[in-house]
């Protein structure tokens, strides 16, 4: 598996502890992601389900790299995820800013390099002009 690969995985099991605190820890959540709003248990399972579906793209993704569909879906989905945080912050104010530089870390360090990458993911089978 190739070092974008096992970054993926790292991202997608990071997620996977979101994943607990949406659906089981409703106030952890709440104090380390969104700080300054409240949040009902219906939201907390909303970004717990959100959560589960970007993480199931991170471990797919992380085993076919090759394939530029999901290639695309899951780099889009740190786009949104970044975009959606980015706005809670800037518009909302319910995020503190340590937790949009978490956040930040992660998914621009993730955008970064599959835009990097993004080229070396042709099919070895397709013919050049």
């Amino acid at each position: 598996m190739e070092a974008l690969g096992w970054w993926l995985m790292l991202v997608g099991s990071l997620r996977l502890a979101s994943v607990w605190f949406g659906f089981f820890d409703i106030w952890a959540l709440r104090l380390a992601v969104f700080s300054n709003t409240t949040m009902s248990e219906v939201h907390g399972r909303m970004f717990g389900v959100w959560t589960l579906l970007t993480c199931t793209l991170c471990f797919l993704c992380a085993f076919n790299l090759e394939n530029k569909p999901l290639y695309l879906v899951t780099f889009l989905s740190f786009i949104y995820a970044f975009g959606h945080f980015l706005t809670e912050y800037l518009f909302y104010q319910t995020m503190a800013l340590s937790n949009l530089t978490t956040v930040g870390i992660f998914a621009g360090t993730s955008i970064i390099w599959m835009l990097l990458q993004w080229n070396s993911r042709q099919p070895t089978h397709v013919k050049r002009i």
